[in-house]
């Protein structure tokens, strides 16, 4: 089935994007953020977990964690597309909140239901009326491939997982975790509630002030058949179905949040005089700028290139979805580097909101892989594994 004209983004998807971008000016401007999530400058400080559970409450009143959930447990089950629209405005405002790590877990549990399962079925439901989820299945070595994992399942009905995930997103504000674990079937899995007997959460010290990270040690921790969202054998499947979604909800984020980067660098040079002119006269100002929208403008094409193709050509999905993360890793980089030195001396002050931006991105960057990361994936599945040395992939 061909793409749809506009990636499928019509009156609908742009109407959701708009009431986004109100919601976040009226309720969370760059000032605000900026107290929330940056009034403590030590950079010995422990790991804070700094959001607005109040206006989570008014996000979820607006249906936004239901628009991934397929319809037939209570959801919206807006296209991909619908889904990139409003994520871009998440990415434009910094929002603090589980709104991507759980959107990132209902497209997990979404490619489960399809196998049957009564527990992924109920998270969505959870999910829908707002329960904040996370994805625990990332190893030591940050690898979060389908078949790698530290967390060990034993037992059957009832299953006792041991190990740890790294690199939880949002751990601190998630209710629920679905953790990858390897039994003797094969990968599995599981839905784990943050307040179970035998979860402990550790939080890691991350650059990125609007999101928490934690590692979540699991000892002993008793899941009931019901909780069991893909049996061994079955998670690996699961997992490689929604990771094009997962990359499209990343991606999406950063295009936003370096969109936000280039309208206020942009805006500053339109103010900031320098030689009795604005800074933006000078070509040393003024090219950067252009790079700056020419690699966003691309970035956004591929977004919503791999975010149709969920929906309409899901065998192109993977390859787009990884072309979409590489330009995105490539353009926050670039537009996180201009964006603090084009605002000259006060672009490295801690009072100047560019770095809560600049953080956030070079967090995405790494996300799920970054751009060199893709391009190799990319690499593999177009023309094979590119060996070292003999022949071994990398």
């Amino acid at each position: 089935m061909a793409q749809p004209r506009n990636f499928g983004f019509g009156e609908e998807e742009q109407a959701l994007k708009q009431n986004a971008r109100r919601f976040f000016q009226e309720r969370l401007p760059v000032d605000v953020l900026h107290r929330r999530v940056a009034h403590d400058p030590d950079p010995m400080r422990r790991p804070e977990c700094l959001w607005d559970e109040a206006l989570w409450g008014q996000v979820v009143e607006l249906g936004w964690t239901l628009l991934a959930v397929p319809e037939r447990v209570g959801g919206l089950g807006m296209s991909a597309a619908a889904v990139a629209g409003l994520v871009e405005e998440v990415g434009r405002a910094a929002f603090p909140s589980p709104l991507i790590a759980t959107l990132q877990a209902t497209y997990v549990l979404a490619a489960c239901d399809a196998e049957a399962s009564s527990a992924a079925s109920g998270l969505l439901r959870r999910i829908a009326e707002g329960t904040p989820v996370s994805l625990a299945i990332t190893d030591r070595r940050g690898s979060w491939e389908a078949s790698d994992t530290d967390v060990t399942a034993s037992g059957s009905g009832s299953v006792t997982l041991n190990g740890t995930a790294w690199f939880v997103q949002d751990a601190r504000k998630a209710e629920v975790f679905v953790v990858k674990a390897r039994s003797a079937a094969g990968i599995g899995l599981y839905l784990v509630e943050a307040t179970a007997r035998g979860v402990t959460i550790v939080p890691d010290a991350i650059v990125d002030l609007t999101r928490d990270q934690a590692h979540v040690v699991l000892r002993d921790v008793v899941v009931s058949a019901d909780r069991v969202a893909a049996v061994g054998g079955k998670g690996e499947a699961a997992l490689q179905a929604a990771e094009p979604a997962m990359l499209v909800v990343v991606t999406a984020d950063m295009v936003g949040a370096a969109e936000w980067q280039l309208q206020t660098t942009a805006e500053y040079a339109r103010t900031r005089v320098q030689f009795d002119h604005p800074i933006g006269f000078f070509q040393a100002v003024k090219h950067p700028l252009v790079e700056m929208m020419v690699r966003i403008d691309e970035a956004r094409t591929l977004l919503y290139s791999a975010a149709c193709a969920i929906d309409h050509e899901p065998e192109k999905a993977e390859i787009l979805a990884r072309m979409a993360k590489a330009a995105a890793s490539d353009a926050a980089s670039y537009c996180s580097g201009r964006s603090v030195q084009l605002h000259g001396g006060t672009g490295f002050t801690w009072e100047c909101f560019v770095h809560l931006y600049f953080k956030r991105q070079k967090h995405n960057e790494v996300l799920l892989g970054d751009g060199a990361y893709q391009r190799m994936k990319l690499a593999d599945k177009l023309i094979g594994p590119i060996g070292i040395g003999g022949g071994a992939s990398w």
